[in-house]
């Protein structure tokens, strides 16, 4: 849903091993650098981007906020979640699986990556 998306990062080559795993399980490529610097990913059409914090200071996850990604199925949510937490990240709320939000069913998988973002693999249950 969203064009672009860039995040702060602390170490961004541990970033890279961490977001070339969850994107390589879902059929993306690796990431690569752009002349800033900055690690690129594209999923869905859409571009999310890990860069050194453009202001100097630490990284920081930004407080509430989660970043989410439309998966194709279950499946691929799984696959996602299981390559992110095997590549530095943390499995955070409940198990992968369905929920009811407001009368319609998602299949959620949320994950912390290693600089403490807060992520969601996301596929609308039809």
């Amino acid at each position: 849903m969203y064009s672009h998306m860039m995040v702060g990062s602390n170490d961004l080559e541990k970033s890279k091993v961490f977001y070339d795993a969850v994107f390589t399980a879902i059929g993306g490529e690796p990431g690569s650098y752009d002349p800033k610097g900055r690690l690129m990913y594209v999923h869905n059409g859409s571009a999310f981007l890990v860069t050194k914090p453009i202001n100097g200071e630490p990284a920081t996850p930004s407080n509430g906020s989660t970043i989410g990604f439309a998966m194709d199925n279950p499946e691929q949510a799984d696959a996602w979640h299981a390559a992110g937490a095997a590549a530095g990240g943390t499995a955070i709320e409940d198990a992968p699986g369905v929920r009811d939000m407001a009368g319609t069913k998602l299949y959620l998988a949320y994950l912390r990556d290693p600089d403490g973002h807060k992520l969601c693999a996301l596929h609308r249950m039809d």
